[in-house]
């Protein structure tokens, strides 16, 4: 196929050179030239403008930062530059309002589209093996779908437009607010005296056993793999967590749902972006209860 992938960034690079990999034709866009080289040097073309790379395009996938990228750049030109037949794939996480509304306005026009943002984080954008979870119509989702699977582990079908940014947020909200429990956890086990390799021996077999303990482990040394080991440089923001948590509590205004867990994660991640954390992952929320 021939994919216009727009915003290939820290995630959306790894996901374009997936579609590479598979022996798709991509056409890359992003208005960063180093974003542009990465996908460049693994074999994805080099678009000048987002018109250019969607133009006769089979699908186009985007991963851009907020909802009013998206709507900018998909009532800006995508919908004006798609074939009738391609399908419209927002990976981005961005508010339900929007993604609905972007989802309704390709269906006045006869485009199919779906929103599809993605939890895992770099490495697996890397690896192939995001989740994906997708809202749109299921004749959207069955076209999405095979181009979906080449980039991750699971593909779930959330529901109508927005579900998939429903899903998202919520999900993130679970892990914003399990992160910080676990970073307390620890924090508390070494104030007590209790060695941080033992604490995660116990727990991580035990009902404290979570995501963010036995994947993400915020200290260094029990989950190799993990941002602490590397100085909270790479992995998932916490600007964006941030952002996420902010995406929720708007949901949950909206929804008239009450989430003070998800309130108290965000107060505790704006005060860490606030003191110049933002660009570390968000497991470096740790610092800031060690104080």
């Amino acid at each position: 196929m021939q994919i216009a992938f727009i915003g290939v960034g820290n995630m959306g690079g790894g996901m374009a050179l997936n579609l590479v990999n598979a022996g798709h034709d991509v056409r890359a866009f992003d208005l960063s030239p180093e974003a542009r080289g990465r996908v460049t040097a693994g074999g994805a073309t080099a678009a000048t403008s987002a018109t250019d790379a969607a133009t006769d395009a089979d699908a186009i996938v985007t991963m851009l930062p907020a909802g009013h990228h998206v709507r900018a750049a998909y009532e800006g030109t995508l919908f004006a530059a798609a074939r009738p037949d391609a399908i419209l794939i927002d990976c981005s996480t961005i508010d339900v309002a929007t993604a609905r509304e972007l989802g309704e306005a390709a269906a006045t026009r006869g485009l199919a589209m779906v929103d599809a943002p993605v939890s895992g984080g770099t490495a697996a954008a890397d690896a192939g093996t995001l989740t994906f979870m997708v809202g749109g119509p299921q004749s959207a989702f069955a076209q999405a779908r095979p181009i979906l699977e080449q980039m991750g582990k699971a593909v779930i079908h959330a529901g109508g437009p927005g579900m998939g940014q429903a899903a998202k947020i919520c999900n993130n909200m679970i892990l914003g607010a399990t992160m910080v429990a676990t970073a307390e956890a620890f924090v508390l086990a070494e104030k007590l005296g209790l060695d941080a390799q033992t604490f995660f021996d116990i727990s991580s077999k035990a009902s404290g056993q979570s995501w963010s303990m036995t994947s993400y482990c915020p200290v260094p040394g029990p989950v190799p793999t993990s941002p602490a080991n590397r100085d909270y440089a790479g992995g998932f923001a916490a600007a964006l967590m941030l952002k996420d948590l902010k995406l929720a509590a708007e949901a949950a205004s909206t929804a008239g749902a009450s989430t003070p867990m998800g309130a108290s994660a965000q107060s505790l991640y704006q005060l860490l972006v606030n003191n110049s954390g933002g660009s570390d992952d968000f497991s470096s929320i740790i610092r800031l209860l060690r104080g």
